[in-house]
């Protein structure tokens, strides 16, 4: 059966409004929410009609899937994230295309970043991948590790990369309740890392996929990654491109 494409523009503007009456119910400025559209799976056209809607934000998960649509649409306006799990072998190609990622969870992925990006002359921002729920479906360091990693990483001096908050995937299974407490613990760490570390460091919380979104943007989320409500439903598949170690049903 062949997929009707969506209605973009529209699905946009919904996205867009739930954002900010989430934000205004919660005393937040909405402008102070980022929102990413999740373009992975997703053809160069569909992306191309999100950008004709106002859309510049766009999240990819695989680099060989990224890098194809880069070579296609090539708008200096757009901001690309890479929000899937990163193997060091694709390092190279972050610098350079991908403004910033969200997926930063070991000492060896930074040193490769920071060495690649420098010979790029530029600087990558990058976030903490926080296993906020302790999952064992999904990647990300566990939070009471999160302190002695940033010490390191200091200490390591890479000029490549900046440090600029921390990120997390939601529960799939869970109640409203379980989504609350789930953010509200990031965004408790990430004060307690502004305190100890400095807020230039720690002023993003990159939390909330199309399911869950509104709670995130309650519970402090700067950034929304938000595929499925602005795109239309996607095939399940093999969740390790977007930090899930087994087959990933909420595809975002």
């Amino acid at each position: 059966m062949t997929r009707l494409t969506p209605d973009i523009k529209t699905n946009l503007q919904a996205v867009r409004e739930r954002i900010r009456q989430a934000a205004a119910a919660s005393g937040r400025n909405p402008d102070e929410i980022r929102l990413i559209a999740v373009s992975k799976t997703v053809s160069s056209a569909d992306i191309i009609r999100a950008i004709d809607a106002g859309q510049h934000i766009f999240g990819e998960s695989t680099v060989q899937d990224a890098m194809t649509k880069l070579a296609l649409i090539g708008d200096p306006a757009n901001e690309w994230h890479f929000i899937g799990h990163l193997q060091t072998n694709k390092v190279k190609h972050i610098p350079g295309n991908f403004a910033w990622l969200h997926t930063l969870d070991s000492l060896k992925l930074a040193r490769k970043l920071s060495s690649h990006a420098e010979d790029r002359g530029v600087v990558v921002n990058t976030l903490l991948q926080i296993n906020i729920a302790d999952d064992p479906d999904k990647f990300g360091m566990q939070p009471d590790r999160v302190f002695h990693f940033v010490d390191e990483l200091l200490q390591t001096g890479l000029n490549g990369i900046r440090l600029c908050g921390l990120m997390t995937i939601g529960r799939r299974e869970g109640s409203v309740a379980d989504c609350h407490r789930a953010f509200a613990r990031l965004r408790e760490l990430r004060d307690a890392c502004a305190m100890r570390f400095g807020n230039d460091m720690f002023r993003e919380l990159s939390m909330g996929m199309s399911g869950d979104y509104e709670i995130a943007v309650s519970e402090g989320s700067t950034m929304v990654r938000v595929g499925s409500a602005i795109f239309g439903e996607r095939p399940a598949r093999r969740g390790h491109a977007y930090g899930l170690l087994t087959e990933q049903t909420n595809t975002d």
